[in-house]
């Protein structure tokens, strides 16, 4: 339901930006390409200063930045909506990544999984998705 105030509405996220230490470059690039299985996409030369890679994978975009006084969000997370979430969990064991289960909401299984950095990255079954 719209605000009877505003003339607009929010209607999605287009991006969540993941903020990591300077040097971590490398690891991130490995950790969204090869553990999430995200393709990375050119960063626009005007907003490289902000954002050293991209990833997009569907509707989802995932962008990530330095932060010179990074710290790790492990409460403040992305929550990624994922198909054939066994398959996931099976990739998981194969690279070696431990999970943490997390209780079904709405019927939807969860896990949550930290980047190499410490951020907490939470991952729903898409199935059961209202």
């Amino acid at each position: 339901m719209m605000n009877e105030a505003a003339h607009f509405f929010i209607d999605g996220i287009h991006h969540v930006q993941i903020a990591i230490p300077p040097g971590g470059e490398e690891l991130a690039r490995d950790f969204f390409r090869n553990t999430l299985c995200l393709h990375e996409v050119e960063v626009p030369p005007n907003i490289s200063k902000r954002a050293i890679a991209w990833f997009e994978q569907g509707s989802l975009r995932v962008h990530v930045g330095i932060d010179a006084d990074f710290h790790p969000s492990s409460s403040g997370h992305p929550a990624f909506s994922v198909q054939a979430y066994d398959s996931l969990i099976q990739h998981f064991q194969k690279l070696g990544i431990s999970h943490i289960s997390a209780s079904v909401v709405g019927g939807s299984r969860r896990c949550h999984i930290f980047d190499p950095f410490g951020n907490r990255i939470e991952l729903i079954e898409a199935a059961s998705l209202a």
